[in-house]
């Protein structure tokens, strides 16, 4: 059964870092980048992700279906940078016109909410079925004030509830604050 370590904090608090190191202690490390590259400043993210981890590593990019690449299982260990990014992607490729008319029903926000968190499971299976190890980083979103609006509502509640699915199966779980690595879960 794979194991999964999640290490899960606020912006720039050091979740990457920390996941690299502990990746870093496998032979055949897999990298997988769930970022899209929108705008110049996400390009200068994406750069400097790209510059911090070994040239060793193989690297997947892909934002929209991670069970393809992880259900390979041909790596001793999965960085998976990060579920949060992952879930963006997916609420976006299914509802994209958020300019035009921000608030959605009650009905098409729990279809949506439906539809991510049935990718989640699907990813959480993969790698319970899998050999391979899984470090997955995801942001924790849900300690700060309430979004003022739909979108930014949905998403909290829908990386909340992500988090506590992945939370529930990991192996090991970590909170990274100001660069200070908090076991949550498991370790020894």
């Amino acid at each position: 059964m794979g194991r999964i370590i999640m290490l899960t904090g606020g912006a720039r608090s050091g979740k990457s870092t920390y996941a690299q190191q502990f990746a870093s202690g496998y032979k055949d490390v897999a990298y997988v980048a769930t970022a899209v590259n929108t705008d110049e400043e996400m390009q200068g993210r994406i750069k400097r992700h790209k510059q911090e981890r070994p040239s060793e590593w193989t690297t997947y990019e892909e934002a929209y279906d991670l069970t393809k690449v992880v259900g390979q299982g041909k790596h001793d260990v999965y960085l998976i940078d990060c579920l949060t990014v992952y879930i963006t992607n997916l609420i976006w490729q299914e509802k994209n016109d958020w300019d035009e008319r921000e608030v959605l029903s009650v009905r098409e926000q729990k279809t949506l909410e439906e539809t991510i968190e049935k990718k989640v499971q699907e990813l959480l299976a993969v790698c319970a079925a899998s050999a391979a190890d899984f470090i997955i980083v995801t942001n924790e979103v849900g300690m700060g004030l309430v979004p003022e609006n739909s979108l930014g509502r949905l998403f909290r509640d829908i990386s909340g509830r992500a988090n506590r699915m992945l939370a529930k199966q990991a192996y090991e779980a970590y909170f990274v604050v100001s660069g200070m690595l908090l076991l949550l879960k498991g370790g020894a």
